[in-house]
């Protein structure tokens, strides 16, 4: 191998494992691996950037735009509204919901599709008395599924289009996708429903608030006396208060009762302070500020929420604010008004103190803060709500207006009229006009961490090629594979593709294995397009860990999985994967 071989194998391997680690995001995993390769002059300074122009890195932002376009026009809501209603046994609920984030997935962002079905799946498993593990896993594989289908359905696509250019073929259309990707999808909806529900653990997971948050225990009130030193302070001036665990969940000031008081209200004498606090604490921040136990027992939710105050259970998202800090580190009630009361993780209620809990994404939050001001904060904060929501209807111009200039960009770029990058930003730019989406909305809705990794990935897998890396492994695997039928080395590039899939991020999967399956075609004399295909589908088959795709990280906390609860279903799907989509492929993408 030449120094610069080593050179590249040695900053991939590096690349992989703080990937599948995960202490250091994956965006700037990927910057870091661009800057190293840049340094090291395995590709030119010129092109150092060059990612960010790429034309999937502009499709796929442009697709987040109009996916948040579509959840704005009220379009997905009157299906869910549908859905929620729907009786009748288990298997044809299961169906309805995997058929219908599938069809979503397809078009818009699946973690936005997932976001919008989670709540209607959690009801009608309460309403059903069916732990929700049974409905959240399905729902998030068959977002996958779902994605595998078109163009636009999920950024591995896109790239992968991208890269068939390289073979001096135009890029893959917007249904090219379809024939085997509704195949596979169609065959994994079927195996869920038809008995592959069964292979999942019954964990409880959000079964309900109530049965998940255990707070009345840690309601305690305080109050204020005569001759209290407290009398005329701010709430946010009384250090003690501050300085410790409890967390202020209402004020009885004047005889009217205040969930979540502002900082700023001043105590009068014969106050009560409602506060979440440990028992352990208590004595101590009783005796530090000279408040007096009143001792109620009779402490509920009820007392935590008003019509201006709302108690709500959310989700951290990946890439959420919150992952990996706590609620003294971005000190939540102070800069965001909110108070953190429970974090619940894999379907169990944590107990350690929660201003040193780093959160994680799938944890369930228990929120308490201003009902006018909630939705903006969970959308700042990166959390979904996780109980049913007042469903959008939108404005019915808006909603034929989102969908007709949708389905206009998705017709323009199936028949060639415009390239994909230039028909979905002119139809997001055209929604922003027509104030569908503002532009802070817009903005918000693109996914950066996915952007920057695109766009520092794509130079490196760059780098891999000109130093012939992707060449040396492509002749490795065809040694390996001697001489057996094609179709073998075909079959080795779908399982590796699923298998980096599974632990990293599935566009950097795509980026490292494209150039690789182009190498091993020209090596066996077949079209690159069947490989490449492969490429694709594994990329959106990471079943077997919670880590392989935020679909899969967002439901972790409301069903309440463990890490290993998930290869249990997500086994049998990923061996018909390769049982259907082989077959499939190789019938219409010959080699």
């Amino acid at each position: 191998m030449t120094l610069e071989q080593w050179t590249i194998f040695g900053i991939l391997s590096a690349t992989l494992f703080l990937f599948i680690h995960g202490r250091v995001r994956y965006d700037l995993v990927a910057l870091l691996a661009l800057l190293t390769v840049t340094v090291t002059g395995l590709i030119p300074v010129e092109r150092a950037f060059a990612g960010f122009g790429n034309p999937a890195v502009v499709t796929v932002a442009a697709v987040l735009v109009l996916s948040r376009g579509l959840q704005n026009s009220g379009v997905v809501d009157h299906i869910g509204r549908v859905l929620a209603r729907l009786d009748g046994n288990r298997i044809l609920q299961l169906g309805a919901l995997c058929a219908l984030i599938a069809l979503l997935s397809a078009f818009m962002n699946n973690v936005g599709a997932l976001a919008l079905l989670l709540p209607v799946a959690l009801q009608m498993a309460k309403k059903n008395a069916t732990p929700p593990s049974l409905f959240l896993m399905p729902l998030a594989f068959a977002s996958l599924l779902g994605g595998m289908t078109t163009l636009i359905g999920t950024p591995p696509n896109i790239i992968v289009s991208s890269f068939r250019e390289q073979t001096g073929a135009p890029p893959f259309a917007m249904f090219d996708f379809a024939p085997v990707g509704v195949g596979i999808a169609l065959a994994g909806i079927l195996l869920i429903v038809l008995g592959g529900w069964r292979l999942i653990p019954l964990r409880q997971g959000r079964a309900g608030a109530d049965e998940l948050f255990e707070i009345d225990p840690y309601l305690t009130e305080l109050r204020v006396p005569e001759d209290s030193k407290l009398i005329g302070k701010r709430l946010n001036e009384i250090t003690a208060l501050e300085r410790s665990e409890a967390v202020i969940v209402a004020l009885v000031h004047g005889g009217q009762r205040y969930p979540a008081p502002s900082r700023y209200m001043a105590l009068r004498a014969g106050d009560v302070l409602l506060l979440k606090v440990d028992a352990d604490d208590l004595e101590d921040l009783a005796a530090s500020t000279g408040l007096e136990l009143v001792g109620s027992g009779d402490l509920g939710r009820a007392d935590l929420k008003s019509d201006d105050v709302a108690l709500m259970e959310a989700v951290v998202l990946p890439n959420s604010l919150l992952a990996g800090q706590t609620a003294r580190s971005l000190d939540l009630r102070r800069r965001f008004g909110v108070n953190l009361l429970a974090i619940a993780r894999e379907g169990a209620q944590l107990q350690a103190r929660l201003d040193h809990i780093p959160m994680h994404p799938g944890d369930v939050l228990l929120l308490q803060a201003p009902a006018d001001t909630l939705q903006e904060m969970l959308t700042t904060l990166g959390c979904i709500p996780l109980a049913q929501r007042t469903l959008r209807v939108g404005k019915p111009r808006h909603m034929v207006w989102t969908v007709g200039v949708f389905l206009a960009a998705l017709l323009l770029s199936a028949f060639g009229v415009l390239p994909v990058q230039v028909a979905f930003v002119a139809a997001a730019l055209a929604l922003i006009l027509t104030s569908v989406l503002s532009v802070n909305e817009a903005y918000a809705a693109i996914d950066w961490p996915i952007i920057m990794l695109l766009g520092a990935m794509i130079p490196v897998g760059e780098a891999l090629e000109i130093t012939g890396g992707a060449q040396m492994i492509a002749d490795g695997l065809l040694r390996l594979s001697g001489h057996m039928p094609p179709v073998i080395t075909l079959g080795i590039v779908l399982l590796g593709t699923m298998t980096l899939s599974d632990v990293i991020n599935n566009a950097a999967a795509v980026v490292l294995m494209a150039p690789i399956a182009i190498k091993l075609a020209t090596g066996v004399g077949a079209s690159a397009d069947p490989f490449l295909m492969a490429v694709a589908i594994g990329a959106s088959c990471a079943f077997l860990t919670p880590i392989g795709h935020q679909s899969n990280t967002l439901v972790m906390g409301p069903g309440g999985y463990k890490f290993g609860d998930y290869w249990r279903l997500g086994l049998p799907m990923e061996i018909l994967v390769v049982a259907v989509g082989l077959p499939l492929i190789l019938l219409f993408w010959p080699l």
